[in-house]
């Protein structure tokens, strides 16, 4: 069986190191290359009788996480596998949520590279472990992925943090004071101030807006 792939990048040298890495293989078949995402649907609209592209993703005009979104939504039949030298969270978040089936490095050796093109055409995904490990990560903390810029920077003392994490709790003022031994009205007055900094009205505010902010 001929596996027929097609490769995208805008270096030709780097096409031409992948290509080399395929000819070790019969059943792969190299179709075409394209320089950019809208180059190679151009190519595709001539001709879309492939198996799998391997699609770079840093790209001008089209880059490739724009393109996999299209050719997954025009294609569904192609597998992409995403080559790329990053392996950087943002972009392999984007490139999965795009529709890519695989990623993997661009240093990626000839033997990992046939493994993953069989492992993806198979239904599996193809995946470096670095990049296994980051996706899992991302799955598991989706918050995450939401730029650290989200986070506000909000001060609050250490006697501050301890009340809010009695408070998230669920304990009453009184058993807060008895707790940290401090008078309920001392108690009252650090609730208060916590609520001015995170500009919250009630606890349950608080308790979710300083979880969000990693301070509890």
């Amino acid at each position: 069986m001929n596996i027929k792939i097609a490769i995208v990048d805008d270096n030709s040298f780097l096409i031409n190191t992948v290509k080399e890495k395929l000819s070790f293989f019969e059943d792969l078949v190299f179709k075409f290359s394209a320089k950019d995402g809208s180059d190679l649907l151009n190519k595709l609209e001539e001709n879309h009788n492939l198996d799998l592209i391997l699609m770079d993703i840093e790209m001008p005009v089209l880059n490739g996480i724009e393109t996999t979104e299209v050719v997954k939504r025009k294609y569904p039949h192609i597998k992409i596998i995403m080559l790329t030298v990053f392996d950087n969270d943002e972009n392999i978040f984007n490139a999965i949520k795009a529709g890519a089936d695989g990623y993997l490095l661009k240093d990626v050796n000839a033997k990992d590279l046939h493994d993953g093109i069989i492992e993806t055409l198979n239904g599996g995904a193809a995946m470096n472990p670095s990049i296994a490990m980051k996706t899992l990560k991302l799955l598991r903390n989706p918050l995450d992925i939401e730029n650290e810029t989200d986070q506000e920077d909000i001060k609050l003392t250490q006697r501050e943090v301890e009340v809010l994490e009695q408070l998230s709790k669920g304990l009453s003022y009184n058993s807060i004071a008895e707790n940290l031994i401090l008078s309920s009205g001392t108690v009252r007055k650090h609730i208060e101030n916590i609520y001015k900094k995170l500009q919250v009205h009630n606890k349950l505010e608080a308790v979710q807006k300083a979880k969000k902010n990693k301070l509890i």
